[in-house]
This record gives C-alpha cells, sequence and structure tokens, in this order.
C-alpha cells in the first residue's frame, strides 16, 4: 500500500468509520450519565449546560470560535493575502477581557435578577424591552449572515476539494449531521464534542503545518519556514504578504487594510464578539448554577484565561498553512496547485495540504477532528438561535408552557434560521474572498453593540432611549451599507446617478474606516439623546454597581497565578506583532 498517496483511500474511509462511531459512543455515554446527575433536565439545562472545569469551558470557548470559517476561510486569506488577515486571530488579550471584566458583571446581573440572563436580559433591564428585543433580532440575523451560511459553505467547499463530495452534498450532509447532534445532544453535547476535538484539531493541524514546511524546505522545517518567507515576501508585487501592517499606499493590500486603521478595526469587532455576543458568553453563562459567586468567577475566569491560549494557535493551524500552501504551488511536483486571483483556489488551501501532505490513514484521523469542530461550531449556533428565540420571544408570550413544548419551539426557531442562512448562500458567494466577507459583515454590526453594551455598562447616565436609538440605528445604517455592498460588489462597482455620486463617501469609504467613524456616530448620537430623554431608574443604576461586597468576592476570585498566566497571554500576542510588524 502506499502510504504517501494523495488520495483519500480505504484506511482513510475505515479510520473516519471507526472514529466517528468512537466519538458518537462517547457523546452518548456524556449525555446520558449528566442525565441521570440532574435527575431530569429542565430547557436552561438544555440550553445552558452546568458546571464544567475550567479547561473544559476553555476548550468550548475555542471550539465555538473555529469552525469551518478557519479551516477554509483562515487559510484561503492565508494563501492570498498572508498575515493581512491575522489581526482578527491574534485576540487571545481580548478574551481576557471577558474573564476579568465581563464575568464578574454577567454573574452580578444573574444574582440580581435571579436568573441565568442572555445578553437581550442585559439590555431590556438596563434601558428598554425594545432594546433587548432588537438584540435578539440583530442576532439572528448575524446567524443567518456570519454563521450558518458560512459555516455550510465553507464545510461544503473542505468536503469537495478533500474527499471529492460535491459541493451541496458537504454542506447540507453538515447541516443534517448537526442538527440530529443538536436535537440529542443539547449544551453537555456541545461541551463534550468540544473536549474531544480540541487536541485532534491542534495535533492534526500543527502536523499539516510541520510535514507542510518539511516537504516545502526538502527535508528541513527551518529550511521551509525561510522559503515560505521568501516565497510570500515577493508576492503582491514584491510588497510582500508576510508583515500586519500596510502602510505603503502603493501596497495592493493597502485599499483594503489602510495603515495602522486595521488594528483598531479588529479590536471593535472582537470587543463585540468575545465579550458580547451570546454564542461565546453562553459558554460562561452556563457555569453559574449552584455554586457561590467566587467559585464561579474563579472557574468562569480561568476557562477564558485557557481560551486566551488557545486563541494563540489558529494562525499556526491554519493561517500560515494556508501561507505554505501558496509557498507549494510555486514548488514543482508539490500537487498543489493553486491561482491566488481564484478565491475558490485559495479556499480549497487547506483541504489541499491535508490531501497531498498527510500519510494515509493520517487523513482520516485529522479528518474526524476537522467533522468535530465543524459540528460543534455549528450545534453551537443552533443551541444559541434556540436560546435566545426561546427565552427573548417565545417564553415572554407563552408562559406556563411545559420545558418539552419550549425546547421544540427553540428546535423549529433554528430551523428556520437554517434555511435562510441557505438563501443567503449565493449573495454571500457572489461577495468575494469568504474571510474578508465575514469580517467586513461583522464591521457594520459590531460598532452598535460595542456602543451599546460599553456605554450601558461605564456610565450611568446613558437614558434607556439613547441605548435603544443606538442599537438600532446602527444596525439600520450597518444594513443599508450591506445593500450598497451587495450591489456595487463591495464598493468595486461604480453606479450612476445624482444621488449616488453624492454618496459616494458611504459606499465607497474603506470597511474599518467606515466601521470606526460608524462607532463614534452611535456613541455621540447616545450622547446627545441622552440629553434630552428621561434619565434611567435608581434599579437600572444599581444593576451596574458593584458594591463593596461583591468587589470583595471578585478580589478572593483571582490569585497570583491568574495574573501570570493572562500575562502570558499578552506577551505572546506581543511577540507576534512584534515578528510579523
Amino acid at each position: 500500500m502506499n502510504w504517501s498517496t494523495n488520495e483519500f483511500i480505504w484506511i482513510d474511509w475505515l479510520v473516519l468509520a471507526l472514529g466517528v462511531l468512537a466519538i458518537v459512543w462517547a457523546v452518548y455515554r456524556a449525555i446520558k450519565k449528566d442525565k441521570e446527575k440532574m435527575k431530569g433536565a429542565d430547557s436552561q439545562d438544555y440550553l445552558f449546560g452546568k458546571g464544567e472545569p475550567w479547561y473544559v469551558i476553555g476548550a468550548a470557548i475555542f471550539a465555538a470560535n473555529i469552525g469551518s470559517e478557519h479551516l477554509v476561510g483562515l487559510a484561503g486569506t492565508g494563501a492570498k493575502d498572508g498575515v493581512g488577515m491575522a489581526h482578527w486571530e491574534m485576540q487571545g488579550w481580548m478574551i481576557l477581557i471577558l474573564g476579568w471584566l465581563f464575568v464578574p458583571f454577567y454573574q452580578l446581573l444573574n444574582n440580581k435578577m435571579g436568573k441565568i440572563i442572555t445578553m437581550p436580559d442585559f439590555l431590556k433591564f438596563r434601558y428598554t424591552q425594545r432594546t433587548g428585543s432588537w438584540l435578539s433580532i440583530i442576532t439572528l440575523i448575524a446567524y443567518v449572515l456570519t454563521k450558518v451560511s458560512v459555516t455550510a459553505f465553507t464545510g461544503g467547499i473542505f468536503f469537495e476539494y478533500l474527499l471529492g463530495l460535491p459541493f451541496w452534498w458537504g454542506a447540507i450532509g453538515l447541516i443534517a449531521i448537526t442538527a440530529v447532534f443538536t436535537v440529542f445532544g443539547g449544551m453537555k453535547g456541545v461541551m463534550t464534542l468540544s473536549a474531544i476535538q480540541t487536541p485532534i484539531l491542534i495535533i492534526g493541524s500543527f502536523l499539516v503545518l510541520f510535514l507542510g514546511l518539511n516537504m516545502l524546505g526538502d527535508g528541513s522545517i527551518s529550511a521551509g519556514w525561510a522559503e515560505m518567507m521568501k516565497v510570500c515576501n515577493a508576492a503582491h508585487e514584491g510588497f510582500g504578504t508576510t508583515h500586519m501592517f500596510h502602510t505603503d499606499p502603493a501596497d495592493p493590500m493597502y485599499p483594503q487594510f489602510p495603515g495602522y486603521v486595521v488594528f483598531l478595526g479588529a479590536s471593535i469587532i472582537g470587543f463585540w464578539y468575545w465579550c458580547t455576543d451570546q454564542h461565546i458568553v453562553q459558554r460562561v453563562l452556563g457555569q453559574t448554577k449552584g455554586e457561590d459567586n467566587t467559585t464561579v468567577m474563579k472557574r468562569a475566569r480561568r476557562g477564558t484565561i485557557a481560551a486566551g491560549y488557545f486563541k494563540l494557535l489558529p494562525v499556526f493551524m491554519f493561517l500560515i498553512p494556508g501561507m505554505v500552501a501558496y509557498a507549494l504551488s510555486m514548488k514543482t511536483g508539490s500537487g498543489i496547485e493553486m491561482d491566488i486571483a481564484n478565491t475558490h483556489d485559495t479556499d480549497g488551501a487547506f483541504a489541499m495540504m491535508v490531501k497531498n501532505i498527510l500519510p494515509a490513514g493520517v487523513k482520516g484521523i485529522v479528518t474526524i477532528g476537522f467533522i468535530c469542530a465543524l459540528v460543534a461550531s455549528l450545534a453551537a449556533f443552533f443551541n444559541s438561535c434556540a436560546t435566545l428565540f426561546t427565552e427573548d420571544f417565545y417564553k415572554p408570550m407563552k408562559k406556563g408552557m411545559s420545558e418539552a413544548h419550549y425546547v421544540l419551539v427553540g428546535r423549529i426557531a433554528t430551523v428556520v434560521v437554517v434555511l435562510l442562512g441557505l438563501a443567503w448562500m449565493p449573495v454571500m458567494m457572489s461577495m468575494g474572498n469568504l474571510y474578508s466577507y465575514l469580517q467586513d459583515i461583522q464591521s457594520l454590526i459590531a460598532p452598535a453593540m460595542v456602543a451599546v453594551f460599553t456605554l450601558g455598562i461605564f456610565s450611568k447616565k446613558i437614558t434607556p432611549k439613547a441605548g435603544e436609538w443606538g442599537l438600532i440605528g446602527g444596525f439600520i445604517i450597518g444594513m443599508v451599507r450591506l445593500l450598497t455592498n451587495v450591489l456595487t460588489e463591495s464598493g468595486k462597482a461604480t453606479m450612476e446617478g445624482a444621488f449616488w455620486e453624492n454618496t459616494t463617501w458611504f459606499w465607497q469609504t474603506n470597511w474599518l474606516i467606515f466601521e470606526c467613524w460608524l462607532l463614534v456616530f452611535i456613541i455621540v448620537m447616545m450622547v446627545v439623546v441622552s440629553c434630552f430623554t428621561p434619565a434611567p431608574s435608581k434599579e437600572q443604576v444599581e444593576a451596574i454597581t458593584f458594591t463593596g461586597d461583591y468587589r470583595k468576592q471578585i478580589r478572593d476570585s483571582w490569585g497570583i497565578w491568574d495574573v501570570v498566566a493572562t500575562l502570558g497571554v499578552v506577551v505572546l500576542c506581543a511577540c507576534f506583532y512584534a515578528y510579523f510588524w
């Protein structure tokens, strides 16, 4: 048997089948034991889960973030643009903000409100009922635009390049498998699958990286790295793709990543995603049942610190292998052929690496980890959709129904979101590079979220109506910009007519600069509206006020090693920026 074959052969299929069966058995056992322990689950157990060890929390946060957009999109952008998109991945330091600032804050709200909160719960309490409801709507729309459609699309591409499956078979098959898993697994199933797939995914991806560098360097990993840097430095008309900041206007990447504003734009998206998005925060909120505040905060914070270290890995797991794939495409006999002008080719970079680099049998093992990552990520989206719709829309309208009824309604809502995501896919496929598309969409949603949450927490003078205007107004502006992006191919095409000619500043402004100015506009608008609308009530202000006793609980929840571990994440992020500056 040829162990170095570039094809997915019978032993890979056998390993894949046995691995999937073993994982199904492990998840089933974990769910069964958890149900026996709970002696009958309610809807919050299904949606949030129960307390998990800190390392499981960290793995779950990491797994919830890692999806097919990384397996396909991040590797694809690495092949096309090098480390230009690494700003969105080197955000382990941003997860620390979730653990150190927002975990205590969300736990305080849990105590005051007497239940596990969702992000819309906070906005309803701090601002108005309509504000919270709009956040639920915005989040569900975001899942259609950036989660379900992207995950299904990139899953289809991955299976197409690796296994030779037709694109739509892979995309719809992934959704079907995940739907079955979500129905029977709930949050406990997601947590268990996350813990299983994380080590497989990390080990498999680094195998791809090191074996790829070894091939590129003719048997030497260090020589392969040097060759990769050489080839990528010569790309893009000699300006190179090995630096984080593109400050020369003549650089082909400058129009997309203009100078240092890229760091600010990435941070705005990161703050929204890591600190306020239900999909991520739910991994922390599920740790609040039946324990004292100090224990809960300690475990949840350590989970976020662990996730901070995990978050340093995707650049090396996916983006740099994409750069290696581009360098290998220049090497005769590598088996990798790529046209960087063709986004379909670049998006298939990682799958081509798996197929051409890994030996027989190992391909099957690594594919198991990737399938687990896709299912865990998509299942987490499904679970969050069910949570948002059930807790924030349906329960207030239909009180007193059975827990089984609420779970069923949540599943139906998830099906609707999935169908909308599939309907959006053809539009998404026409909007260029996958990972750029994803961050572009998020840049239109994030500013309103960042402004409303930040001012709501740190200012007692921002009024309820200001929060409502900020969230709704910012979202509407973002969606109008999205419409112009669709009509103009993200500003590349021109539109004739007096109206369009006088509004080029709106639809042709670089997406990162637009994002920053949109955030400033929303903040200013909220401050102005606060001057003319009724002040928040005493209860609303007290909800964001930490008492002396609660501050003591926070202090008791961390020690010197928490601080040391936190500084470690910051230092590693800084080292990466220094190397690829």
